[in-house]
């Protein structure tokens, strides 16, 4: 039913639970990053859509990560992660990493071995090395505080996003000042 011009629509209310949260996040942008890191004689990553800066001192970042990923059993375990943010041009990256039973790491990803032996990828807009601090139960996924301990911020280009559930551009004119 229309609300008539000029009167408010009613809200509908769902109740909370999974189908509403997803729903809700659905209309929420969010940049993309990768998450790497070594351990059990393999690289391991994952995509993210959790990263967020918690502090500037120390350097303090948060992601998600779900117990069930097939990266979550060397995340358990790492010392030092790798976070990377993704272009607009590295969709095609982000997908891989996304993809269950995915080989994340062969051609055409490009990578390297950096600091702490933590896995960096090529081409991204930016990436850090951080050490763990802690890994939070959080239902069936961890909150992983890491503080940064090398990067680099200089890759040109604009940032990927996450949108109702595909990778997305920022439009023309929405470049941040």
């Amino acid at each position: 039913m229309s609300a008539p011009s000029g009167t408010q629509r009613t809200p509908e209310t769902t109740d909370a639970g999974p189908a509403l949260l997803r729903a809700v996040f659905r209309r929420h942008a969010a940049g993309v990053a990768v998450i790497t890191a070594h351990g059990h004689g393999r690289p391991a990553g994952f995509t993210a859509t959790s990263l967020a800066s918690v502090a500037a001192e120390p350097p303090l970042v948060s992601f998600n990560i779900g117990t069930a990923s097939s990266a979550w059993p060397v995340v358990a375990e790492a010392e030092y992660v790798g976070v990377h943010v993704l272009g607009e041009h590295q969709r095609e990256l982000a997908a891989t990493f996304a993809r269950p039973g995915a080989d994340r790491f062969a051609p055409p990803t490009r990578w390297r071995r950096g600091p702490h032996g933590v896995p960096v990828l090529e081409g991204v807009l930016a990436w850090m090395v951080c050490g763990v601090v802690a890994r939070v139960p959080t239902g069936d996924h961890r909150v992983v505080l890491a503080q940064a301990v090398a990067g680099d911020s200089s890759g040109a280009g604009r940032p990927l996003l996450y949108h109702a559930g595909g990778y997305n551009a920022l439009h023309e004119g929405a470049v941040p000042s």
